[in-house]
């Protein structure tokens, strides 16, 4: 009867042969009356008291076996059933189908409301970098994050006054000819939306492709440093002519 709740046939059947009596038994006793192969009542009784279906005893060194009563079995199973019923419900059946294709955005009002809806949706951290006058937009939905615990770092190209923890100031030189306005979003590391001027208006892609999504993160990366190192080290670079120059071509 057991097999019916996931117990094989040998198993079942040493329990409805010790549930049968009222007298414990040894194993060559369960193998004849149960039908279940020598060889195999060692390894079935083993299994059925780990279970918690068998009691186990040793008397007068021999090794004796009797069944949990019945009322027990159906309490113990109906327990085990309701908790594994449970644990299905908090599990996440249907797998998470992530849509690695590249979107593109053309209107600017589009894209400026695709970077406020992928800022408020974060749940743990957010690179954004842009111009001070895009930056300005979404500043306040930036502390707010980092206030809610969200870890923000973020690069401003023009001079920003923020409170915001991990912020970085670019000031761009009169003579940077390579540098466009430009804004970058990365979210949880999952998602990446950039976008940039091209024939005086925006364009911008979106895309939760895990390739695009490291190399723009690194692309975040390198403007922070880049500024860290100008902003720092001004003075010496602006000496070094052949430096500068490359520095210069630079789009950051």
């Amino acid at each position: 009867m057991l097999h019916k709740f996931g117990f094989s046939q040998y198993e079942s059947k040493v329990y409805e042969t010790l549930a049968a009596t009222m007298q414990p038994m040894d194993a060559t006793m369960i193998v004849k009356h149960s039908g279940v192969p020598k060889a195999k009542i060692y390894e079935v009784i083993s299994r059925m008291v780990e279970k918690g279906m068998v009691l186990e005893s040793i008397s007068e060194k021999k090794k004796l076996y009797t069944a949990l009563a019945l009322p027990l079995v159906i309490e113990k199973l109906t327990a085990e059933f309701k908790s594994d019923i449970k644990e299905l419900e908090q599990q996440k059946l249907q797998k998470e189908i992530v849509d690695d294709r590249v979107w593109s955005l053309k209107a600017d009002t589009s894209i400026e409301s695709q970077i406020k809806q992928m800022l408020v949706d974060a749940d743990r951290s957010i690179r954004y970098s842009s111009w001070k006058e895009d930056f300005q937009k979404y500043l306040p939905i930036l502390e707010e994050k980092e206030r809610a615990g969200v870890r923000v770092e973020a690069l401003a190209v023009g001079e920003i006054h923020s409170g915001l923890k991990n912020l970085v100031i670019m000031e761009p030189n009169e003579e940077h000819v390579s540098l466009e306005r430009f804004r970058l979003l990365i979210v949880d590391d999952a998602e990446v939306i950039f976008a940039g001027v091209e024939n005086e208006a925006w364009q911008a892609i979106k895309t939760r492709s895990q390739p695009f999504v490291r190399v723009f993160t690194d692309y975040f990366y390198h403007d922070v440093l880049l500024s860290k190192i100008t902003t720092k080290y001004n003075d010496v670079l602006m000496n070094d002519t052949e430096i500068m120059n490359q520095l210069l071509q630079l789009r950051y």
